[in-house]
């Protein structure tokens, strides 16, 4: 449906309690389809399953522009946040400088895919001038309400204009990627790398192998029990790498019942039963990687059920890009190449702003340096 754009002196902004009760059809259009982790879907998902909401420091705050006719034509996951978890962009030394300095950081409000390290678009725009009066909007809320800061983290590489044009601190950090070069196998993409490296992988993919079967099930071939063996993984990794893990194990049911399609779950299986897992979103044409667990520790399981494993399904759904996640410098030694991440910054407090500025400034040039040294490091074979 046609937008009919609105006058400055027309623009309207509002903050909803949360996203499940606001018209699917309405934010998906604004979203579009190509980026699962802001659909409709995977966001009530997250509301209605108890993990973002009350108790979590996750409480919705989303903000939408509505048009002539009543519906959504800009909107932005938004959530008011009482710490820095689950986010995997750091800013807690900066919560330290600030109530140092007898500020008060939390709440703040984050713009983000919860849980969610998946670079896309922060700002969903069916009309595309709404963006900057959208991150307006965001500013005008934090400075009515006394709320130190905005921060919109994960923002994909062609929306940092808009940022900019608003005036926002850009911060830059790193993840790993796989590409897809038109690679029709897996022994395809070996093919380019070094022979070193080739080997190396081989090998790790057969001792993986040895003693365990690999399934892959999508849609309806998930079935309740499967969810119940990887709500196990999940929860091991998350006592270990966070403290508590972050989704309920009804979120799994309900991904299940309102994007089932759209996930792949990866398991290892010994007799018949699952002793390892990965849980994998399929967006339009990238692979995520998310969750992974595992009840028996077997040599280079791991890579082969996060790494190997979403390179032959991304090859085989003719898919350009693996996201493996957060971290990891060992995913270099595996293909997975190094690529900028960006987040965008709105500071209230002028003196404060100040200093993070300057700071980032630094934090951009070291974060640069690190890529470009670690694509020198990758296993591709040389040229030139």
């Amino acid at each position: 449906m046609p937008v009919t754009p609105p006058t400055a002196s027309e623009i309207f902004a509002r903050a909803a309690g949360d996203i499940a009760s606001l018209p699917a059809d309405q934010w998906d259009a604004c979203a579009g389809s190509a980026n699962p982790f802001v659909s409709h879907a995977f966001l009530s998902a997250m509301e209605e399953s108890g993990s973002v909401g009350p108790g979590t420091g996750w409480k919705p705050l989303p903000i939408v522009i509505e048009d002539a006719a009543g519906e959504i034509a800009a909107c932005l996951p938004g959530y008011l946040k009482s710490h820095s978890q689950g986010e995997y962009i750091f800013d807690q030394q900066w919560a330290h400088a600030y109530e140092n300095a007898g500020g008060q950081y939390y709440p703040k409000i984050q713009i983000a895919a919860p849980f969610s390290p998946v670079p896309g678009p922060r700002l969903l725009l069916r009309d595309q001038s709404l963006a900057v009066p959208l991150l307006r909007a965001a500013e005008q809320l934090a400075e009515n309400n006394g709320i130190s800061s905005v921060h919109a983290t994960f923002v994909s590489e062609d929306q940092l204009g808009y940022f900019c044009e608003a005036g926002w601190m850009i911060r830059t950090d790193s993840q790993f990627h796989w590409r897809n070069d038109g690679y029709q196998s897996f022994d395809n993409f070996l093919d380019a790398l070094s022979s070193r490296k080739r080997k190396a992988i081989r090998r790790e993919r057969a001792k993986a192998q040895e003693e365990v079967d690999i399934a892959h099930l999508s849609g309806d071939e998930i079935q309740p029990h499967h969810w119940d063996y990887f709500w196990e993984f999940y929860q091991d990794t998350g006592m270990r790498k966070w403290g508590q893990p972050y989704l309920t194990r009804e979120a799994f049911d309900l991904l299940q019942q309102k994007m089932g399609e759209k996930l792949l779950l990866i398991f290892a299986m010994q007799e018949g039963v699952p002793v390892a897992g990965a849980l994998n979103v399929i967006g339009e044409d990238t692979l995520y990687g998310r969750y992974w667990g595992c009840t028996r520790n077997i040599p280079f399981l791991h890579f082969e059920i996060c790494y190997y494993q979403a390179i032959d399904a991304a090859i085989a759904r003719g898919l350009k890009t693996v996201e493996a996640g957060a971290q990891g410098n060992h995913k270099l030694a595996r293909g997975y190449q190094p690529v900028p991440t960006w987040s965008a910054h709105y500071i209230v407090d002028p003196g404060f702003r100040s200093a993070i500025a300057d700071y980032l400034e630094r934090e951009r040039q070291a974060v640069a340096a690190d890529i470009e040294f670690l694509a020198e490091m990758g296993p591709f074979k040389k040229t030139g």
